[in-house]
């Protein structure tokens, strides 16, 4: 049996299973016109009849189906979230969802999660970007002095999630993660995103380390550089 499109599902499903719900949108890669086979439904319910919010996956209609259940006092708390961690998962799905129920606060709501998106994430503290300096120069000091491929393949995953956080937190932009960490680069800085891949692929395919090093020095050298000596946490 061949399954409905995905807001014939997403209709059904709130109809089914929240059909005393506020509010109903149905947001990730259906709505941007970018699923493939393994394409999940995200949706974002607001039903005041719960008395807290949570998060859960399951399938229905033939459906892999990502929920996100708040009332209409608890998202905001989430969306501030958000903007804290730099990673804006919910203020998305919400500016760019299909509404799927509205009883009128998902305007209220898109309004808000639109404002945070322009205004970007939390600003970073002085404290926070020596902490993330340090933190690359161990990192690339450790791919540096890699020994075998096997560990400096292990490294590189957590050197160049850190770089993509450090670049586009230090300009004031959203991180991601997985599939969006590319995204999100390419979104506020083609050129770079493009020279990042290209830094990967020379240490992935070539075992050449010279240039997402160079990559790494070159975004730190505006806020000093690497920094090792004279760093310490909690001594004063």
């Amino acid at each position: 049996m061949e399954r409905k499109s995905a807001f014939e599902t997403a209709v059904l499903f709130v109809e089914h299973y929240f059909p005393n719900c506020s509010a109903a949108i149905l947001a990730g890669s259906v709505v941007r016109k970018e699923a493939t086979s393994t394409s999940d439904l995200d949706i974002v319910i607001i039903d005041d009849t719960m008395d807290h919010s949570y998060r859960e996956s399951l399938v229905a209609f033939g459906w892999p189906i990502e929920l996100f259940v708040h009332t209409t006092t608890s998202y905001s708390s989430f969306f501030a979230m958000d903007a804290a961690s730099g990673t804006p998962h919910l203020p998305r799905m919400v500016a760019e969802g299909s509404i799927i129920r509205d009883n009128g606060i998902v305007s209220v709501m898109q309004t808000e999660a639109q404002q945070i998106i322009a205004n970007g994430p939390a600003v970073w503290s002085d404290q926070t970007i020596k902490i993330q300096r340090y933190t690359l120069t161990d990192l690339v000091d450790d791919f540096i002095g890699a020994t075998t491929r096997q560990e400096a393949i292990c490294i590189v995953l957590s050197l160049a999630a850190t770089l993509h956080e450090f670049y586009l937190r230090i300009n004031d932009q959203w991180v991601g993660e997985s599939k969006w960490i590319y995204r999100e680069l390419k979104r506020y800085d083609q050129g770079f995103a493009e020279r990042y891949i290209h830094a990967l692929e020379s240490f992935y395919k070539k075992g050449e380390k010279k240039p997402l090093i160079d990559l790494v020095d070159e975004v730190l050298a505006p806020y000093g550089g690497r920094l090792f000596e004279g760093f310490s946490l909690g001594k004063e």
